[in-house]
């Protein structure tokens, strides 16, 4: 493999795509999936979708099974890179039985929240294979939910947050207003009741789903809401935006 696109590929839906990601598509040999299982099948078809309509035939599709970690672990840190590293090894691999171009996939942006790139380095710092690598950005989950809900992410002058379930849980709303990523756990139930909340899930895809409100007047239906949608569909991919209360 002499080169690798890690392409950024949108929220969900499909007409989110770039044309600068269509162009690096159509270059690419090989396409490796990092697989997350049977439940996640609808991720599957969606990113099926977007090769059938933009990537250049033939291509192949070059499965790599996701290697499990814990997900309540008691150091944080130590279980994400221990995941990276076998996670690295396995696309290590697939890389050394590939020749030309090769793709990576991306939901939103390479660079927000998610470890491809990282695994990239890894990869590269080994020094066993060599190849140039570029990354094409993409429309994030954080873009997608702005436009749904059509507000602006942050007020006059203020800064924008962004940061974790994990973290809004143990140090609360930063300052100005606070996009939260990655929450499991319905952390907005720990903010003030007055505080506002913009919140999506499956963004762009055809089941998405928008509430907004006062955390203390509509965080319960959210609650609710989403263990329904996780429920019915064995996963669930949501954010929201948190503001305080003027």
């Amino acid at each position: 493999m002499r080169k690798l696109y890690v392409i950024g590929i949108g929220a969900g839906d499909p007409d989110q795509v770039t044309m600068a990601a269509v162009k690096a598509l159509r270059e690419v040999d090989a396409f490796f999936v990092m697989g997350k299982g049977a439940e996640k099948q609808q991720l599957v078809d969606v990113r099926a979708a977007i090769l059938d309509e933009h990537a250049a035939a033939p291509h192949r599709i070059v499965e790599i099974p996701d290697p499990p970690r814990d997900r309540t672990p008691a150091d944080y840190n130590a279980t994400v890179l221990d995941w990276h590293e076998r996670r690295s090894l396995l696309l290590e691999e697939a890389f050394a039985g590939t020749e030309g171009v090769g793709g990576i996939l991306v939901w939103g942006d390479p660079a927000l929240y998610d470890s491809t790139l990282r695994m990239v380095e890894r990869v590269l710092a080994r020094g066993t294979l060599t190849f140039d690598y570029t990354v094409i950005p993409g429309v994030t989950s954080v873009h997608a939910l702005a436009a749904r809900h059509r507000i602006v992410l942050h007020r006059i002058g203020e800064p924008v947050h962004i940061t974790t379930g994990r973290r809004l849980r143990d140090e609360g709303l930063g300052t100005g207003s606070t996009v939260v990523m990655l929450d499991a756990d319905c952390a907005f139930t720990s903010v003030p009741g007055d505080t506002y909340i913009w919140w999506g899930a499956y963004l762009g895809m055809p089941d998405e789903t928008l509430i907004h409100g006062r955390v203390g007047d509509i965080g319960a239906e959210i609650v609710r809401r989403r263990a329904e949608l996780r429920a019915h569909k064995g996963w669930i991919m949501d954010i929201y935006l948190l503001r305080p209360a003027e």
